[in-house]
């Protein structure tokens, strides 16, 4: 039986940490036993352990080294490990890892300790590919909708901060955060008549909310139907600067913060809205949406066009960059005016199949036997 050491010491639940969750599950039901280091501030994997799977909590890259078996064995991590560390994990076993972002302006440096590193997407396989990155596994391996995590809760107002404990102000706000808390409001969501846009995310600089909805918050304002409703959390510059952009909306944008319960929020949308482009991986919340019934609205770029089936699970508009945003407004119009709103489900099923457990099961056994190989 092959021994999965997977490794993913993110502090913060966002995509990435949702597909280690699914990936522990597929290889375990594929017949491997998997040993995941995770970092005790994230509940996600709570309940993970058993069924083949082992949880270890640990915070630091020291304890792993310290944690990890004398003999030789598969690591496979999942997000950044710096690269004296992954020197010295390489040196005694073998060493796999998956590229969670795309390779824009990046340095491949991370990558030379790898005996095989792979991808979530078609679009991060072919940019590792021209930037140089040898050891690839040949096919991306999708993340899926995995929507049973999580709790039932009521979805209420929450904070939409997440406090860097490394930053002073965010030290001190985080501090008073709790004290606060119980004069805080907090409102049960009602949906608001109108068209219901969402963004359902953590607000992440790979996300560039900020920059998309200064584009495209004026033409979302001058049309008095359309509401938008932000379920995610963030830090505090990336918060105040969506604020900022979504300020031509008023009253018409509200947060809601973190919601654990996502799959309450989806069906309560009429569209997602994903962020821009270029930065993301795959956007395991275009994935969810879909699953949930929700159509969604991207950008018409990788990796959206692996993601996103036009007219069938959604809409994709131009690039707001390139033409001031005005294929949105073209496509928001129609939406107002009647257009007919897909369901996933119904219209994309086959499309749909590829990032469902089936299929991930399968993409996992691949990446064993090449794992296995490395031994």
């Amino acid at each position: 039986m092959l021994h999965i050491h997977h490794v993913n010491l993110q502090p913060l639940a966002g995509g990435g940490e949702v597909y280690t969750l699914s990936l522990s599950k597929a290889f375990a039901e594929a017949g491997a036993r998997v040993t995941l280091y995770a970092h005790p501030a994230v509940h996600l994997w709570d309940a993970l352990g058993g069924n083949g799977v082992e949880l270890v909590r640990i915070r630091s890259e020291a304890q792993l080294l310290e944690r990890l078996p004398g003999e030789r064995t598969v690591v496979l991590t999942q997000g950044p490990v710096s690269v004296p560390v992954l020197e010295k994990i390489a040196a005694r076993h073998a060493l796999a890892g998956f590229a969670h972002m795309p390779m824009l302006g990046r340095s491949a440096e991370p990558f030379r300790p790898y005996h095989l590193v792979a991808t979530v997407s078609r679009y991060c396989l072919d940019l590792l590919r021209k930037a140089g990155v040898q050891r690839l596994h040949p096919e991306p391996v999708y993340g899926i909708a995995d929507l049973a995590r999580g709790d039932d809760a009521p979805l209420r107002a929450r904070s939409p901060y997440l406090w860097d404990r490394r930053k002073l102000r965010d030290r001190l706000l985080g501090a008073l955060q709790p004290l606060a808390e119980p004069l805080r409001r907090r409102p049960a969501f009602e949906r608001a008549p109108g068209l219901a846009l969402g963004i359902v995310s953590l607000i992440a600089p790979i996300k560039q909310l900020p920059l998309l909805f200064s584009l495209l918050a004026p033409i979302l304002a001058a049309r008095d139907a359309v509401r938008l409703e932000v379920f995610g959390s963030g830090g505090y510059a990336q918060v105040r600067e969506l604020k900022r952009a979504l300020a031509p909306l008023g009253a018409r944008a509200r947060f809601w913060g973190y919601q654990p319960n996502v799959a309450a929020v989806y069906p309560r949308l009429d569209y997602l809205m994903t962020g821009l482009p270029e930065k993301e991986a795959l956007g395991l919340n275009a994935i969810e949406a879909q699953a949930c019934g929700t159509p969604v609205l991207a950008p018409d770029a990788p990796p959206f066009t692996e993601t996103v089936l036009e007219g069938a699970s959604g809409f994709r508009y131009r690039d707001p960059r390139e033409d001031g945003g005005a294929r949105f407004a073209e496509t928001l119009d129609a939406l107002l005016a009647g257009r007919p709103r897909p369901d996933p489900r119904a219209a994309a099923a086959a499309h749909l199949a590829q990032f469902r457990f089936p299929a991930l099961l399968e993409r996992a056994r691949a990446l064993l036997a090449a794992l296995g190989h490395l031994q």
